[in-house]
């Protein structure tokens, strides 16, 4: 549904982009994710015929975003960053004004703006001007405003920023309720946020694209899943853990609350037990400690999160690239 292939954008000698290559199956959320002048917001205008590319070539539903510019913009529903409102208009009179902007028939109107205000749940908000509205009320807005017209695509620039968690939240069900029947792209610096809404993610940094894939196989790639524990004995019941198959390492840590680290009962010690990738250590470990005849008082699992892969990734630029078959994530030095 979306195909970006080889895009650059350059401002003098300055490159925005370059050579970004991704994606969108139909149907399909991609989390487009990237620290602060990634090329995020740059990529997402080029998308929406907002601005020119200085090379390389973007299409959407087969039509070409420079060639076919209008096509284009009847294909595609776009909120930025900041929802473009007119706040002395009412919900309903401002969907009521963007649907002839973007071309419905006098007949569909009515229809079209009913479901935009239900499938956002904006009943109780109709007639109410947009200057009263909370900020998660107009965040709603500028998505109703971007599917007035049921466009099969869909570009939404940070739809959740600025929102309390609730209104995240809110925000968050109503675009899952549009996959499937739209395909979308949406930028985000909330990573749990992408974990929870996106099928796949493509991660941008200094304007290049350095990772696509699922969620799930970005984190498995990642070291450092495991398990936490804290046991009755000293540290020398790591030497034995450390002789395992599977494990990696094993590291004694600091106990840890939400307050930060606490003090420790006398013979006890906390330590964490990472695991090669593809392996399942719990059982073994339990194995282990109980004919050591070590107590154990808690165990928990761990793993890499989308923030750690983030954090990893665009720290030390490392190259996460998929590849066929099972899609698994690898790294390139």
């Amino acid at each position: 549904m979306i195909e970006v292939e080889h895009l650059s954008k350059i401002y003098g000698s300055t490159s925005a982009i370059q050579d970004v290559t991704f994606s969108v199956e139909p149907g399909e959320i991609l989390g487009f994710l990237g620290p602060n002048g990634a090329g995020k917001t740059t990529t997402m205008r080029i998308l929406a015929g907002y601005l020119p590319a200085t090379s390389g070539t973007a299409r959407i539903a087969g039509f070409d975003v420079h060639e076919q510019s209008l096509a284009v913009r009847q294909r595609i529903g776009y909120l930025p960053e900041t929802p473009p409102l007119y706040p002395e208009m009412t919900v309903e009179g401002f969907l009521y004004f963007v649907a002839r902007l973007k071309g419905l028939p006098a007949g569909d109107r009515t229809r079209q703006i009913n479901a935009a205000i239900e499938r956002c749940h904006l009943q109780e908000k109709r007639r109410v001007l947009i200057r009263k509205l909370s900020k998660g009320f107009r965040q709603r807005v500028g998505i109703a405003q971007a599917i007035v017209h049921d466009p099969p695509a869909i570009i939404l620039d940070e739809p959740t920023v600025g929102l309390d968690p609730r209104q995240i939240i809110e925000v968050r069900n109503l675009i899952k309720s549009l996959a499937g029947s739209h395909t979308i792209i949406l930028s985000t610096h909330i990573l749990p946020e992408a974990s929870m809404t996106c099928n796949r993610v493509a991660i941008i940094n200094r304007g290049e694209i350095i990772a696509t894939n699922t969620p799930e196989n970005l984190e498995s790639g990642l070291e450092g899943s495991g398990y936490e524990l804290e046991i009755d004995a000293d540290a020398s019941a790591a030497q034995q853990l450390q002789a395992l198959p599977g494990v990696r390492q094993v590291e004694s840590i600091l106990a840890v609350s939400s307050q930060g680290s606490i003090p420790l009962k006398e013979n006890r010690t906390c330590l964490r037990v990472t695991s090669e990738p593809g392996t399942e250590l719990g059982r073994d470990i339990v194995s282990a400690l109980v004919g050591m005849g070590v107590g154990v008082y808690e165990m928990r699992r761990t793993h890499a999160t989308l923030e750690d892969v983030f954090l990893e990734l665009t720290t030390e630029e490392k190259n996460w690239e998929q590849t066929g078959g099972g899609e698994e994530a690898v790294v390139e030095p």
